[in-house]
Formats: structure tokens, C-alpha cells, sequence
């Protein structure tokens, strides 16, 4: 899917080069960069795709997950930058106006909405992941900005008022960046070991708190790999008991962890009850049984 989508994104580019040179369209030259920026973009997340179904080796132990994460990072970093050079563009055209061929730009556009919005509609599906959902976004902002060009080539065509173009380019590169700084911050977070964003520290720590044994709970650590899979640490004071009830013990602490939170990776320190707290994170109420 992503390989047609590279091919039909550098037709689209040639396309969008040869209409905004004819029509003297910012916009649509604007535009051509910007989907120029989505074929290394589609390259990144496809070999991120790859990289992120290997498995866990002696090097990377927890596997490629974060692979997709870094993948959607670096997409974002470059649209930032972009965006901002986009607006930069718009403005010089807005001190130096140009006459457009509405024409050209129009019916350039028609051919990258479709492109764009069929890109769009084929990566729907994949939205739960961040590393196509960064491209997702960045094809649906493509879209919007195809049918805001059509309207400015009708608007143009219908008044003669050449500053809708670098408006247009100005617009498109404040849609950029608004669409980029959420996976920014997003794909920042997990590549800093952020907790996953639907989980809370304090729930994770009173629901361990409700397995039979457990009298305490603290350094307790909750972060995210990438692409859904998540990890715990957490150390559970109990008391004295036989190995084999620490066995036990461990099993229905995992258990709770990845029936209620979906964490997949879940490793306790176990700790004998009444030692002084040593800890960052502590629970010293057991829960009610």
C-alpha cells in the first residue's frame, strides 16, 4: 500500500511543479513541496513497518517497536520546518504580487485531491498507529489544501485577486504545522518513555494492590514501546511466604497487569513486608479486599 503510495505522490509532485510554474501559482508550487515532503515521509514509515515487526534481539531486547514512533518523530520534525518556510514563501509573495493562471491551478489541484484523498482513504484503517497516522494527517492536510486551491483558483477567476494565492500558501503551511506538533508531541513522549497517555500511574499501583499478598507497591515505572505494546516495573512488598506461593503471586500480578491495562511486559521486584520505604513511588494503604 505505502509502495503505490510513493509512486502516485511523485506523479503528483511532477504534476504540481508543471502547474505552478504555467500558472505562477505559490500555492500550488507550496504544494508541490509539501508532497514532495510526503515520499520520504511514506519511505520512513514503510521501512518503520518492516523494522517494527522484527523480534526482540541481544541488542534491541525489547524489540523495533519504537522504530514507527522515531518514524512519525522525524516526519513531524521536517513538516515543522516546512511549514515555516512555507509561511515565509507566502509572505514575500504577499509584498510582490503575482498574476496566477486560475486554470492551471484549478484543474492541477482536481488531480492531487484525488491522488491525496485516495492516499487518504486507503490509510484509514491503520489511524490507531502513530507512525501511519502521522502520515494519514499529513495526506488529509494535503486534501484540505487541494480543495482550498480549487476554491481560490474559482474566487481568483471570479475577481482577479492575485493575494488569494500566497493567502492560500500561508493557510496551507499553518495547516502543516497544527497538524504536526500533536504527533510531535505525542511520538516525543513515548521516545522519552512516557507513560502511555490512557494509563495512570495510581491506577496501575491500586489495582496490583488488589492481588491477594500484595501489602504494598512502589517504584512502580509505566512507559510505552510503541505501536500499542506497553511495559511495568514495580516492586511488591508481601510476606513471608514459600516459593512457590512467590510464584503464584507473580502470575496473578501480571495477569492483573494485562487484563486491565494491556501491558505485555510486566517485571516485580518482591520484597519482604515491614522493611523501611526506600521508594519514589509508594501505596502504603492496602486496598480493601
Amino acid at each position: 500500500m505505502l509502495g503505490w503510495a510513493i509512486a502516485a505522490t511523485l506523479g503528483l509532485v511532477i504534476a504540481e511543479v508543471f502547474g505552478g510554474i504555467l500558472g505562477r501559482s505559490v500555492a500550488l508550487l507550496n504544494d508541490a513541496v509539501h508532497n514532495l515532503s510526503d515520499v520520504p515521509a511514506l519511505g520512513i514509515s514503510y521501512l518503520a513497518m518492516r523494522w517494527a515487526q522484527r523480534p526482540a534481539d541481544s541488542e534491541k531486547t525489547y524489540g523495533y517497536h519504537r522504530a514507527g514512533t522515531l518514524a512519525a518523530f522525524t516526519n513531524a520534525f521536517v513538516l515543522v520546518l516546512l511549514s515555516l518556510w512555507l509561511g515565509y514563501e507566502a509572505f514575500q509573495r504577499f509584498r510582490a504580487p503575482v498574476a496566477v493562471v486560475e486554470s492551471w491551478m484549478m484543474w492541477t489541484s482536481v488531480a492531487a485531491l484525488a491522488v491525496n484523498g485516495g492516499i487518504t482513504l486507503a490509510l484509514v484503517r491503520g489511524r490507531g498507529d502513530l507512525n501511519l497516522r502521522s502520515i494519514l494527517v499529513h495526506n488529509f492536510g494535503d486534501a484540505l489544501s487541494n480543495i482550498a486551491i480549487i476554491a481560490g483558483a474559482l474566487i481568483i477567476h471570479a475577481t482577479g485577486d492575485s493575494w488569494i494565492d500566497p493567502l492560500l500558501g500561508l493557510a496551507i503551511g499553518l495547516l502543516v504545522l497544527w497538524s504536526s506538533i500533536g504527533i510531535l508531541r505525542e511520538s516525543s513522549h513515548i521516545l522519552l518513555e512516557g507513560r502511555p497517555l490512557d494509563l495512570r500511574v495510581e491506577d496501575v499501583a491500586r489495582a496490583i494492590l488488589t492481588v491477594e499478598g500484595v501489602q504494598e507497591v512502589h517504584d512502580v515505572h509505566l512507559w510505552s514501546l510503541g505501536g500499542g505494546h506497553h511495559a511495568l516495573s514495580l516492586h511488591a512488598r508481601i510476606p513471608d511466604m514459600h516459593l512457590d506461593g512467590c510464584e503464584r503471586l507473580l502470575v496473578s500480578i501480571q495477569r492483573v497487569a494485562a487484563k486491565e491495562f494491556g501491558v505485555e511486559h510486566t517485571t516485580v521486584q518482591l520484597e519482604r513486608a515491614g522493611l523501611p520505604s526506600k521508594s519514589g513511588y509508594v501505596m502504603p494503604e492496602p486496598a480493601k479486599k
